[in-house]
């Protein structure tokens, strides 16, 4: 029906059928996409919700007359439920970034197109506001005590009561009033994105193009940089946050004088209240939709509430002492102290001696390859090492390396785990054979990758009669 409607839209606009009709995969929402090809290929849209879909029609429609880049509608159904619009590709700013997300070290095309969206989000902000009637937005017009109250209340029931976190209802709501008081007090107010993220930034020619702004209202421009910098998995460091703070700052003057000061004393309470809110569609959409892509966001969501705790906030004591107790449950303690252990994994050859340990901790595991099937013995494998595919062949072939792998492994993810557990920070695993050149390279290999994966921690890998050394970073 949905796939009928949109036909028919893009038919009635362009005066042909489409050659083809692709269902696009859904994100977060109830909407479903459809990449309706042919000249011009669009992009159908359909969603239960009406009102929603009026607020981003009347708001794409209103920010395209503004200059604005955002997706242009083309066609709307009579009832309201479908519409069609622009193909702006498939390209997210959240996978551009990814290289730096995962390593915390943004290089210059990163932080380029970061920089290039920050600087576009006052004219959004301010020119989006002018002349924009406000009543058409869903579910509220404006950002006002009562949608305070409802976020704070999603994140203490669907999160905290989720996570089984103990609390005096009473007098965690006198901190929600505090917060509600404050964060009402902020000034300037203009059109606010809510839902600023890189995940709703997509890349067309090299340029930034906006969606899913159809939760804006009016409101404090504060929150959406809190929501963009401090986004669960954009894993930016504070020094990348402060540069993308002043590129924002430069670009706002156009439109608001303000000092950084300033900015600052007020954004750090957006920051704490936007992590809870995400916090609080985190816990329905994982611990009760069972959606694996929201549970796997929350560590990152805490460890950034930690980084908030660790600063202090005086106006809010008992709401910072309940914070407090849930990141340190065991479950989020588990992902914290994955960050804090390292696992030095080393390849070495017996005639040269045990390696020592530079933590100065001592212990480990020496495990002794020897008496696993030597290609070393083959002239063919000779001038090769334990990384080079025909090795690798040979060994797994074999099978006696498999069989020897398994049993490691056993003893080195029980030693991994408990070690997360109880917070320690290295633990080295060491591999010898007779030249250190090919059954403890590739044991050493498995390993270190094998941990990376499984358990997100720190590998050093260390060949040492080969000289070669790769870190695999905590993820």
């Amino acid at each position: 029906m949905n796939t009928e409607i949109i036909e028919n839209l893009y038919q009635s606009y362009t005066g042909k059928k489409p050659e083809g009709i692709e269902a696009l995969p859904g994100a977060g929402s109830n909407r479903k996409y459809f990449r309706l090809k042919g000249e011009p290929q669009l992009i159908g849209v359909c969603g239960t919700s009406v009102e929603e879909n009026k607020a981003f029609i009347y708001m794409s429609r209103h920010f395209h007359n503004q200059g604005l880049p955002v997706p242009q509608v083309y066609a709307v159904s009579d009832d309201c439920t479908c519409y069609i619009q622009d193909d702006l590709g498939d390209t997210l700013l959240f996978q551009l970034i990814e290289q730096g997300r995962r390593s915390g070290c943004f290089n210059d095309t990163e932080k380029r197109l970061l920089e290039q969206t920050i600087r576009l989000l006052p004219a959004v902000q301010f020119k989006g506001a002018e002349e924009m009637d406000f009543s058409v937005c869903y579910p509220q017009p404006e950002f006002n005590r009562r949608s305070i109250l409802w976020d704070l209340n999603y994140f203490k029931y669907c999160f905290l009561k989720a996570t089984e976190t103990d609390f005096q209802e009473n007098r965690l709501e006198d901190d929600f009033e505090k917060m509600a008081d404050i964060l009402l007090q902020a000034k300037p107010c203009a059109f606010m994105y809510r839902d600023f993220q890189s995940r709703n930034v997509m890349i067309h020619d090299d340029k930034p193009f906006f969606i899913d702004f159809q939760g804006g209202r009016k409101g404090p421009v504060f929150y959406d940089i809190a929501s963009f910098l401090w986004q669960a998995k954009a894993n930016f460091p504070d020094s990348l946050r402060m540069e993308l703070v002043d590129a924002y700052l430069d670009a706002l003057q156009p439109f608001c004088r303000i000092t950084k000061k300033e900015f600052m004393h007020t954004l750090r309470h957006f920051v704490l209240f936007r992590t809870l809110q995400v916090l609080g569609a985190y816990g329905f959409r994982g611990y009760f939709e069972k959606k694996p892509h929201f549970l796997q966001s929350i560590p990152f969501a805490i460890e950034n509430l930690r980084g908030l705790l660790a600063q202090g906030y005086t106006e809010y004591p008992y709401l910072c002492d309940v914070l407090q107790r849930m990141t340190e449950q065991k479950p989020f303690a588990y992902e914290r102290n994955k960050k804090k252990l390292t696992v030095r994994v080393m390849s070495f050859s017996y005639k040269k001696g045990l390696p020592e340990d530079p933590s100065g901790n001592g212990g480990g595991y020496y495990f002794d390859c020897r008496a696993v099937h030597n290609p070393g013995k083959y002239e063919q494998y000779k001038q090769l090492t334990g990384r080079d595919k025909p090795v690798i062949d040979f060994l797994e072939n074999d099978g006696e390396i498999l069989t020897f792998l398994e049993h490691v492994d056993a003893l080195v993810d029980a030693h991994v785990n408990r070690f997360i557990e109880r917070g320690f920070t290295n633990l080295m695993v060491c591999f010898g054979c007779t030249g250190g050149q090919h059954r403890s390279v590739y044991s050493a290999e498995h390993v270190a990758k094998h941990l990376n994966e499984k358990f997100g921690v720190r590998v050093e890998l260390i060949h040492r009669e080969q000289q070669i050394e790769e870190t695999f970073e905590a993820k």
